[in-house]
């Protein structure tokens, strides 16, 4: 069981020994250090107020209301999204003029672990020096609650969702007209947690018939909650079955999305992010985003549109920061996440599967006809689980050596650009493992490129 602290909150697994897991008394002294950084953040306001909402997960109930609890508290008042998805919090922290906001999702991991992600006053996510600073309030135990007279107040508002759709649907680059035309068939796998709500609410909007697979929100997740290709044979064999003309699939907290084609095979969760962008690129022109970790298909779209691509360390709120410094147009992450600042700076499937479904209404193409418009890459997404006696720091030094004669780029772990492929090593900030992400112009060329450096961090871990 594991616990993991990073500047971008608390993670880990529900139950069993304080400090070691995401028990209750962890749940509070982190929410607690939040609240603490916040009334320092905002030392001249005599009310603060914060959002919270959650997935679906078993234990979200139980960490909300600790969370909710120790807020009101220090005298902060909450406003309690209930069931809700990550971008729809965010959003939330705007139309409530909110001073900060909590999630409390673990996004793709499975059901056993629960996560507090934590929002800044413009529902953006905290950058490394508040993180840290929020991690060490936690270490030292230095808290202040309120005094009785000085609580703060609770209340519930559920209609974000709706809210966050309508914010969607007036977005200029979606065009309602043209989905409503298409007629599309859709079939929706929500993993049964918010997107099980939300997705099949944007598309009853946009006039698309829509066929609800794993969309009651009960948390307990029907497979592998990662969108990937070896956990979604169900909604595979459905959008076969039904004769539909995609699939969508999200993560339980919905900032992930992955498409299906009409002949059950995978669009690419990487290429997500190319067909948004490739549509927005198209009408406005401009740079684009991406983290280390995605693929190269962007940076092609992007110069073809006559724009910018530039590569961000991983992490949403790194791609956040260099969007603004580049002033892109679009961005995100390879793993399905799509950032359109005309909306707001975060990883927003619903506003992906409106700008997608717009794209796809005027391409007039099938799904696979439109992915097969874009530059073939092919990526091998694999995993090393660390034990006490992997050192990763001495790993990626002895990895950057032996490369030392490419193209390396140490801003986050290892990557090594080749000419036609590329290889990207880190420790994970959410889970206790390396990730080693490797690319290549088919999936045989991948997975062996995969295969030869999982060789050589074995060969470097058992000297």
């Amino acid at each position: 069981m594991t616990l993991i602290k990073s500047i971008s909150g608390i993670r880990g697994t529900i139950g069993g020994e304080v400090s070691n897991n995401l028990t209750p008394l962890d749940t509070v002294k982190f929410a607690a250090a939040y609240g603490m950084w916040l009334k320092d953040r905002h030392a001249q306001k005599n009310q603060l107020k914060v959002v919270i909402g959650r997935d679906a997960r078993i234990s979200g109930k139980m960490i909300s209301s600790l969370v909710s609890n120790t807020l009101i508290g220090l005298g902060i008042d909450v406003v309690d999204a209930g069931l809700s998805t990550t971008p729809t919090v965010e959003i939330a922290v705007t139309l409530e003029n909110a001073n900060g906001g909590i999630i409390i999702t673990a996004s793709h991991n499975p059901k056993q672990w629960n996560a507090l992600k934590l929002l800044n006053e413009k529902g953006e996510f905290l950058n490394a020096k508040e993180g840290e600073k929020i991690l060490n309030i936690a270490d030292s135990d230095d808290f202040k609650f309120a005094f009785v007279d000085d609580l703060g107040s609770y209340s519930k508002k559920q209609n974000f969702i709706e809210k966050h759709i309508e914010e969607v649907l007036a977005l200029n680059l979606v065009d309602v007209e043209a989905i409503e035309k298409a007629k599309f068939k859709v079939v929706v796998d929500g993993v049964n947690s918010t997107g099980g709500i939300a997705i099949p609410a944007l598309l009853d909007k946009l006039g698309v018939e829509t066929v609800k697979l794993y969309c009651e929100p009960t948390g307990e997740f029907p497979h592998n909650p990662e969108p990937l290709e070896e956990n979604l044979k169900d909604i595979s064999d459905m959008v076969i079955s039904e004769k539909a003309d995609l699939g969508i699939v999200v993560d339980p907290d919905v900032d992930r999305l992955a498409i299906v084609n009409e002949d059950g095979s995978m669009f690419g969760e990487e290429y997500t992010l190319v067909a948004c962008a490739d549509y927005v690129l198209s009408k406005t022109p401009g740079n684009t985003v991406s983290n280390l970790s995605s693929s190269r298909a962007l940076r092609d779209i992007t110069v073809k549109h006559g724009g910018k691509y530039t590569a961000s360390a991983v992490g949403e709120v790194n791609v956040v920061e260099e969007m603004k410094n580049t002033k892109a147009v679009i961005g995100g992450e390879g793993n399905g996440g799509i950032i359109y600042p005309t909306s707001h700076y975060g990883r927003d499937s619903l506003v992906g599967v409106a700008l997608f479904l717009s794209h796809l209404a005027h391409s007039k193409l099938s799904c696979k006809e439109l992915r097969a418009t874009y530059p073939a890459y092919y990526m091998s997404k694999n995993k090393i689980q660390l034990t006490p006696n992997i050192n990763v720091d001495t790993v990626l030094k002895e990895i950057r050596n032996r490369y030392k004669n490419e193209k390396v780029n140490t801003i986050d772990g290892v990557k090594i650009d080749f000419e036609k492929e590329w290889i990207h090593l880190r420790k994970s900030n959410t889970e206790p493992i390396i990730r080693i992400y490797t690319e290549s112009t088919s999936p045989e060329k991948a997975a062996t490129l995969a295969q030869k450096i999982m060789k050589e961090i074995q060969e470097i871990t058992s000297n």
